[in-house]
């Protein structure tokens, strides 16, 4: 028969292991990997070793020996000591997974009695690799890279290969109209923010590991003389965008042209679960020229970011 004959939680009916494993496949959405940005780290020993440390998390495997076999949930508590052979005259690259070894599918081991979700190092593979070099069940988790004639690992050695099954993303989008006009700024070539925009304050989810920033303002008003400067923003008391090049060379008399900045912003631990001010700011590159921009009451600004998650 091509379908289950039992919808799952059905009174009085039973249901394979592999009805299951097709649940955890669609709740998955079919990704496979840890389930949030630090589940699973691996580290190097409290102290440096021959071995790493996997953390606690957990995470989704797809079984890869039958299309349909379906999705496996694995979870770790405390942590797991992995022994690393060391390496002689040459240097080596292990890959570290975990893997499923389902005897339903392969091999013989026995669910009742045998473990089989297991760390397990691929020796010997591309210094490069960053998955799983075979068709075997599993998600990798590092990759160690040991110089020649060294039994211990540090975290030096260790390159994190995890990624986040369905990472999570927070779209915040603000607007914010000035009610008069702002000081002017061009007079000095240290950055200034505009006086009658605030910023707007974003919570920072504490899951969050980047955040993709923009701030259009819609328009500038520049005014008095050719103006060439630069536009950028802050992101709390650290983070900052990129600047764009303000380079306009119309006069003296007033215009208003629109302009855009965006960044990737990597989030830093402390920012996680705070309140973040993002305000737009600008500086001349000449003291001595007479053009100045302003926001004012014609201006719009749209403050925009999406928080994304990513292993840390």
């Amino acid at each position: 028969m091509a379908l289950f004959p039992r919808p799952l939680l059905t009174n009085g009916a039973t249901h394979s292991a592999q009805q299951f494993r097709m649940m955890i496949r669609d709740l998955a959405n079919g990704a496979e990997g840890i389930t949030q940005g630090d589940d699973l780290k691996v580290t190097q020993r409290s102290t440096p070793g021959g071995g790493v440390v996997i953390g606690d998390g957990s995470g989704v495997i797809r079984g890869r020996a039958n299309a349909f076999q379906g999705h496996y949930s694995i979870c770790n508590i405390g942590s797991v000591d992995v022994p690393i052979a060391a390496t002689g005259a040459a240097g080596r690259s292990d890959m570290l997974i975990i893997r499923v070894e389902d005897p339903e599918y392969e091999g013989s081991l026995n669910p009742a009695t045998d473990q089989i979700v297991y760390p397990q190092v691929i020796s010997n593979v591309s210094s490069s690799a960053t998955t799983i070099p075979d068709s075997r069940t599993g998600i990798p988790l590092a990759r160690i890279d040991i110089p020649a004639n060294t039994s211990t690992i540090t975290n030096a050695m260790i390159t994190d290969l995890r990624r986040v099954a369905n990472p999570r993303r927070r779209r915040d989008v603000y607007t914010q109209s000035p009610a008069s006009q702002s000081t002017a700024i061009g007079a000095s070539t240290t950055y200034s923010y505009f006086s009658t925009a605030a910023g707007i304050n974003f919570s920072v989810p504490d899951w969050a590991t980047k955040a993709i920033v923009k701030i259009d303002i819609s328009p500038l008003r520049y005014a008095l003389g050719n103006f060439w400067g630069q536009l950028s923003a802050t992101f709390g008391s650290s983070l900052a965008t990129q600047t764009i090049l303000l380079d306009d060379d119309q006069g003296t008399g007033i215009r208003r042209i629109p302009a855009i900045v965006a960044d990737t912003l990597t989030i830093p631990s402390s920012y996680r679960g705070t309140t973040q001010l993002l305000r737009a700011r600008a500086s001349a590159f000449s003291t001595g020229q007479a053009g100045r921009i302003y926001v004012d009451q014609g201006t719009t600004i749209v403050y925009d970011v999406q928080f994304e998650e990513a292993p840390r």
